[in-house]
């Protein structure tokens, strides 16, 4: 039997965890283990945990590393404890009862190679699709590809999100962990592509989960002063990654220019998004993202190597 394990990244939202644990813990097919990974919270998230939660694995970060940093630690230690296939959510994620099921389905019955990752269906608190979350079929995709992909009720993708997506152990150690230097924003898409740059991503919509954001919204939305984070990490992922072929990054690097210009004619804080563009393209160009190893030494968290290629050293 395949071992499935759930990664969830929490970070002072010990709420919506809670609601997140308890829908993972009723899934219509159980995991083999569940690791909750706590970026420093203040709010009581790894004493609730501990206490309702008994049989997850609970790693407490001694500072906060991000989602970025939390994905890259709660992988290593998934992988370090035997599985072959990683659940990946956020806090706010609550999985409908079969949602792990229907992805699982998805995989085994798929009529090609094994895909490397497979993502849910997102939706937001009132069941429609949530823009934040929604794939767009893989770009150049054979009619051969897409119509495996329909037979199993899904379409093939180039990159997904970390609200729920189930990633294979052994591609994770071909390609490396996340880039725990990200922080937040853009970890999930850089790591994504690279996963799937040379294999298969499939989005599955049997596979429902709810994503409670504070509101209903797309990735052009006002983000304030993260913006140096959304700025400084695609130039990371434009100039450092292996994860886009060349091509790719002109396809993508237009859509970003779109999108950004589309946040800034939308925002009543030009000035803030104005000096995060300005730092964060200096900082993407002066340097690039630190090995995740590393990172996570730094923060007085070390993680467990599971190899790969790149900076995430075998």
């Amino acid at each position: 039997m395949v071992n499935v394990q759930a990664v969830v990244v929490a970070y002072n939202r010990r709420e919506l965890l809670n609601e997140s644990l308890g829908a993972i813990a009723l899934q219509s097919r159980p995991l083999e283990a569940i690791h909750v990974v706590d970026n420093a919270s203040t709010d009581g998230t790894s004493e609730m945990v501990a206490q309702s939660f008994p049989d997850a694995t609970l790693h407490t970060m001694p500072i906060n590393t991000g989602g970025a940093g939390g994905f890259a630690a709660g992988l290593a230690y998934a992988l370090r404890d035997g599985a072959d296939l990683v659940w990946l959510m956020d806090d706010d994620t609550v999985p409908t009862p079969t949602a792990l099921e229907e992805l699982l389905k998805a995989r085994e019955t798929f009529a090609g190679p094994r895909p490397a990752a497979l993502a849910s269906k997102v939706v937001w608190t009132d069941g429609r699709d949530h823009p934040m979350n929604t794939p767009r079929p893989r770009p150049g995709a054979s009619r051969t590809d897409l119509a495996k992909a329909a037979a199993v009720g899904c379409f093939p993708v180039r990159s997904a999100s970390f609200v729920s997506l189930l990633v294979s152990a052994d591609s994770v150690r071909e390609v490396g962990l996340p880039e725990a230097d990200f922080f937040l924003w853009n970890d999930d898409f850089e790591f994504s592509t690279r996963l799937l740059r040379d294999h298969v991503g499939l989005y599955c919509p049997a596979s429902i989960v709810e994503h409670r954001t504070k509101t209903f919204g797309s990735t052009d939305a006002d983000p304030g002063e993260r913006f140096y984070y959304e700025v400084r990490n695609k130039v990371w992922t434009f100039t450092r990654s292996s994860g886009l072929t060349p091509r790719e990054k002109a396809l993508y690097g237009g859509s970003t220019l779109r999108r950004w210009a589309k946040t800034f004619a939308a925002s009543g804080r030009r000035s803030v998004l104005a000096s995060g563009l300005r730092r964060g393209m200096l900082d993407g160009v002066r340097r690039g993202p630190r090995d995740s190893y590393q990172v996570m030494d730094d923060a007085g968290a070390p993680i467990p190597a599971v190899g790969g290629s790149g900076r995430n050293p075998a």
